[in-house]
């Protein structure tokens, strides 16, 4: 099937910070930083209803976006650097040289707006062309920017973003300032908060960089780091569909898991959302009967911030999370209380998490190897405490947000736009399994009571 969503490029250019703002700087590489050298790109997407033609864009709106990110850019530099991967043994590390830039684009989209900003399945083809590349080199780039234009009805900001040099909260607080500037026609008199970039303020009492150092290198000389380079290979049959949980359903889960399970069990939001998700998830792709004692993983990234057991500033630019892995038998989460299995070791992970958020925290390349080798996995990838939905760069909050639209077997979860207090849950699949994952979704919120 052909895609339906063509794309012409309009503006090729690049962005760096003021000249003179920022000097030559090499930042290193924290331990919170390594574990993310082997992952793919980030590739968030933000839809915006906004009625403009391609020429009045980049005429009108275009030079005030590319000011405003330039300004931003200063507090953001690495995003600006590139990669640097020296021989062994050496640590990697962010370099930033004056004259180093984002990649935006600009491009234009004869697809239908409503369709691919909607909630129904799209075709991943379609989605996967508002996305820039990030620029080849000697050096790896760590940003990309696209903005597609669908004339006369809305915008597509497209990223590609290495996950090695910011957390989604790093990513949020850039987003914001880059709105705010823009919403302020590029006004630098813009009180922005320092962003932090000493990465002394990250400590590492247990020595795990030099771990995650020899795991990482480990993973460098083999075949084996294109493991977790893996995404969408059959683009056409592959679908996108956006789910939403309220808090009426939400409560019908929590109501159920009360009535089978313990009083004591975590159950918040994410938790109930993460637990009805990978069960209906498990009862898509696997029979009851088959292999029942397999164990299948589940993973997620857990907040640093208010965890670490020392204050970390919020304007930190780097990476301030922890990994969370569990894994769960077969039979157990796909039997009639599967949810609530579910939801306790769930819950019991992260309120592990919650005491000591680096425990068992030497394992996280090589646990985070086994869980993306095994097809018995899921993993969950964003965070519905961004807020992602309060970005305004003038035109109104998105009509949409894709946390990340890069299969991987991730799900990915956000605040819901038009739902108070509900979590909007996108994932990718093949059409036939997406119809399958549709009917258990809805079904099995009309079974619970």
């Amino acid at each position: 099937m052909a895609p339906t969503n063509k794309i012409k490029l309009i503006v090729l250019s690049s962005v760096s910070p003021p000249p003179g703002s920022v000097p030559a700087t090499s930042l290193p590489l924290t331990f919170l930083d390594l574990p993310w050298l082997p992952f793919p790109p980030g590739q968030p997407l933000f839809f915006y209803h906004f009625p403009i033609s391609t020429l009045q864009f980049t005429q009108t709106v275009l030079p005030n976006l590319r000011h405003s990110l330039s300004f931003t850019l200063q507090y953001f530099f690495p995003f600006a650097g590139k990669l640097v991967l020296p021989p062994e043994p050496n640590k990697p590390f962010i370099e930033y040289t004056e004259g180093d830039s984002v990649s935006l684009t600009v491009a234009e989209s004869d697809g239908d707006f409503s369709y691919l900003s909607g909630d129904g399945q799209r075709k991943f083809e379609d989605l996967h062309c508002l996305v820039p590349k990030l620029p080849d080199g000697e050096k790896d780039s760590l940003l990309a920017i696209q903005i597609t234009v669908f004339p006369g009805c809305g915008i597509c900001f497209g990223f590609a973003l290495r996950p090695v040099v910011a957390d989604g909260r790093t990513f949020d607080n850039f987003l914001k300032m880059w709105a705010s500037l823009t919403r302020k026609n590029g006004g630098e008199d813009l009180h922005c908060s320092a962003s932090i970039h000493d990465r002394s303020v990250i400590h590492d009492p247990s020595g795990l960089e030099s771990t995650f150092l020899k795991e990482w290198w480990k993973i460098k000389k083999s075949e084996e780091k294109e493991l977790l380079h893996s995404t969408c290979s059959n683009f056409h049959d592959m679908v996108r569909t956006t789910f939403v949980l309220g808090r009426p359903e939400m409560e019908k889960i929590k109501k159920w898991i009360l009535l089978h399970g313990s009083k004591h069990m975590l159950l918040s939001p994410y938790v109930l959302t993460c637990a009805y998700v990978w069960v209906c998830w498990m009862k898509t792709h696997w029979p009851i009967d088959e292999d029942s004692e397999k164990i299948h993983y589940f993973g997620f990234i857990a907040g640093g911030i208010t965890r670490m057991n020392y204050p970390v500033p919020t304007s930190y630019v780097g990476n301030c999370v922890a990994f969370g892995r569990l894994g769960a038998i077969r039979k157990d989460l796909m039997a009639e209380n599967g949810i609530v299995y579910a939801a306790k070791v769930i819950g019991n992970t992260i309120k592990k998490l919650d005491g000591n958020v680096l425990g068992g925290a030497k394992n996280w390349i090589s646990e985070w190897k086994i869980l993306l080798e095994s097809e018995l996995h899921v993993t969950i990838t964003g965070s519905p405490k961004l807020k992602f939905y309060s970005l305004d760069f003038g035109w109104g909050r998105p009509e949409k947000i894709e946390v990340s639209i890069d299969e991987m077997r991730a799900i990915s979860l956000c605040e819901s736009r038009d739902v108070v207090g509900g979590i909007e849950i996108g994932l990718t699949l093949p059409k036939s399994k997406m119809d399958r994952f549709s009917s258990l979704f809805i079904k099995g919120l009309n079974n619970l009571f």
